[in-house]
């Protein structure tokens, strides 16, 4: 695992946001993500890090990754999400999440 603190510190610098301005859109206080880019947090808990994915717009995974919780490999998920999954083939994980989404609004229409 290496030093994830200051990955998490890139994301924020690279939008250009000061840490007070992750707390107001993540509700995840300014003081623990200080500690988070300093490397004082050993191991940040997977709603915290779900929210900076979602913030920063990037895979949950990775980031659960980074921090050293084991994450299944993508041939591992194909596997388990059955045959239709393995006919489609590598897919991107912008379609992947499409493709969620779309199956999400398919199974709203049935209730």
């Amino acid at each position: 695992m290496e030093n994830y603190g200051e990955y998490f510190k890139a994301l924020r610098e690279s939008k250009q946001l000061t840490l007070r301005e992750v707390e107001k859109a993540t509700d995840v206080s300014n003081a623990y993500l200080s500690q988070l880019e300093s490397g004082k947090i050993k191991q940040p808990s997977p709603l915290t890090l779900h929210k900076l994915a979602s913030f920063y717009g990037v895979s949950y995974e990775v980031l659960m990754e980074k921090v050293g919780y084991p994450v299944p490999q993508k041939e591992e998920k194909l596997a388990k999400s059955g045959a239709a999954a393995y006919r489609i083939g590598e897919i991107t994980e912008d379609e992947e999440v499409e493709l969620l989404n779309y199956l999400k609004f398919i199974r709203s229409r049935k209730k």
